[in-house]
């Protein structure tokens, strides 16, 4: 490739960096250098397609698309939706899979059917706000939580929980269920705005050898 500019990722640490440069392996980029377990480089640079890459904070990552610091972005639905960021999702990468519920006893069942004003414990306030007040028109007090929110209804701080589902495992063995379904996740691509325009041949290329790595797969 011919051009001097390099296109940057931020890929959402753990899981979603290590699928993520394994799908890109298979489409035939590589960066050697994010293999090295002892380095402490924080940026990695593949000279030869002039791309960047680094790790980031799940959270993070929408924020560093959005201000341009990174131009793709690879991260979970979950937090697209929360962060609520300016930046254009582009490609549902199929990885990370599962659902975002309302979960808690079987006994709140009907507190969610009969509308009751409840509270709902989440580290997702955003997401359980949009879903209860603009999907379900139901008033619910909201409590952000940061740690182990299936604690909220065992406690009683909060009669339900909105959070990740799984296996549902973890809910199972504290007496808790699924009662309703939010919406599925994954990992997603996202792109800066601006960044789509100036680089738009380049990305339209690289997400078009993504989707079809994808439909191989399939």
């Amino acid at each position: 490739m011919s051009e001097e500019r390099y296109l940057t990722f931020a890929l959402g640490k753990g899981r979603l960096a290590k699928k993520t440069l394994e799908l890109f392996e298979q489409i035939g980029i590589t960066c050697e250098e994010m293999k090295d377990k002892d380095t402490r480089k924080l940026i990695f640079v593949n000279e030869e397609y002039k791309l960047r890459f680094f790790l980031a904070k799940g959270p993070d990552v929408p924020t560093y698309v959005e201000y341009g610091a990174a131009d793709i972005g690879v991260v979970g639905k979950d937090t697209i939706l929360e962060e609520n960021r300016n930046v254009y999702e582009v490609l549902d990468l199929g990885f990370g899979k599962c659902q975002m519920c309302v979960c808690g006893p079987a006994s709140a069942r009907e507190l969610l059917k009969h509308h009751e004003r409840i509270r709902v414990a989440s580290k997702y306030p955003n997401i359980a706000r949009e879903y209860f007040y603009n999907k379900k028109h139901q008033t619910v007090d909201i409590i952000k939580l940061n740690g182990s929110v299936e604690l909220g209804p065992l406690v009683e701080l909060s009669d339900v929980i909105v959070d990740i589902v799984e296996t549902g495992s973890t809910l199972r063995e504290n007496g808790l269920e699924v009662l309703e379904e939010v919406c599925p996740l994954s990992a997603r691509m996202i792109v800066n705005p601006v960044s789509m325009q100036m680089e738009a041949d380049r990305i339209r290329k690289l997400v078009g050898a993504i989707r079809e790595q994808l439909k191989i797969q399939a």
